[in-house]
């Protein structure tokens, strides 16, 4: 791969939050990868404050301009950054839900300063998922020849942590308990199923009353770290994924890597990032989901065979793969400018 000479890359992180780290634990892989490469020199800059007002963005934008680097790359969520106007700047999109819900006025605003400004600004956007190019294209058509596909890597801290099943009684983790997590179904689904449910994420008082309704074992997580849930991937049996909406879906893959059987979407992104080495289910369907439940529980052929599927799709997501693109898409940009 052509490197254009020894170049500097910035890449800008969100306010670390003890809620939010999926995106700093992405990209930390890629740093540490980045950091290998013997002509490029890389930092990260998380920026000083956390939230929407305008006060915050401009302090935000404010520090980026004080920074100098060959290449800028906004890695999440803070999109706005792109506004400092500095030169080869990448934007990576995650999703985009926050531009599709709220009040008109705050769908405006985001439209406005998360995609539509940023989006003339940048040189390139990157979407981890051929659904989220779609969806991004549908929102910025004047720059969608901006926007290529880099999918997500898969943690090389998670390895292969194969366990015998625990039939009689399994422990399905489900991970988030934002709406688009479909706790809810998920829950309704396990009513009269004996198993123990595990819940990463923090559960409101609604969610609560359902599972102590429903009569279900649970165990509820949250605000923990990394990896801890690396350790409730290796302690259960199924992994329930079963949003209605995701721009990735990165708990499908790490679900593989370590060699567990994972329900997941036929919709969203979820299909094309699971491959053949999950079920899928109507995530509206709570017999749907049910059903693929109880086959995961009574069919160990099938079991085996979407853990050895997800082994093999999961390589697609191999770190070194995804880096290689980025340092690819950066010399590009620098060879544009050179």
């Amino acid at each position: 791969m052509e490197i254009v000479n020894r170049f500097k890359c910035i890449l800008l992180f969100r306010k670390k939050l003890p809620q939010n780290s999926s995106i700093e634990e992405l990209f930390k892989g890629l740093f540490q990868y980045f950091d290998k490469v013997e002509d490029i020199e890389t930092e990260i800059e998380e920026v000083k404050f956390n939230g929407a007002k305008f006060k915050v963005i401009f302090k935000n934008i404010q520090q980026v301009r004080g920074l100098s680097a060959d290449i800028f790359h906004i890695t999440g969520d803070v999109h706005y950054l792109a506004l400092a106007k500095k030169k080869n700047m990448v934007l990576t999109v995650h999703d985009c839900g926050s531009a599709l819900r709220g009040s008109i006025f705050k769908k405006f605003i985001v439209k406005v300063f998360w995609f539509w400004l940023p989006a003339l600004m940048v040189d390139r956007i990157t979407v981890i998922s051929e659904f989220s190019k779609l969806e991004l294209s549908q929102l910025i058509p004047f720059a969608k020849k901006k926007i290529k596909v880099i999918h997500n890597p898969v943690n090389e801290a998670i390895t292969e942590s194969r366990k015998v099943f625990n039939q009689n009684y399994p422990l399905i983790l489900h991970i988030g308990t934002k709406p688009n997590k479909n706790l809810k179904r998920t829950i309704k689904a396990l009513i009269d199923i004996k198993c123990r449910l595990r819940i990463i994420g923090k559960l409101s008082q609604e969610q609560l009353n359902l599972l102590e309704d429903s009569n279900i074992d649970y165990e509820n997580e949250f605000f923990v770290p990394y990896e801890r849930i690396l350790e409730s991937y290796k302690e259960c049996d199924i992994v329930t994924f079963v949003s209605t909406y995701e721009g990735f879906g990165m708990p499908i893959i790490e679900a593989q890597k370590i060699g567990r059987p994972v329900i997941t979407s036929n919709c969203s992104s979820m299909p094309e990032v699971a491959g053949e080495g999950a079920m899928l289910v109507d995530p509206y369907d709570v017999e749907s989901i049910r059903s693929a439940v109880l086959t995961l529980i009574y069919d160990p052929l099938l079991r085996n065979s979407l853990i050895e599927e997800g082994f093999e799709n999961v390589k697609r997501f191999e770190i070194e793969n995804i880096s290689q693109q980025y340092i690819k898409l950066y010399s590009d940009i620098l060879n544009e400018g050179s």
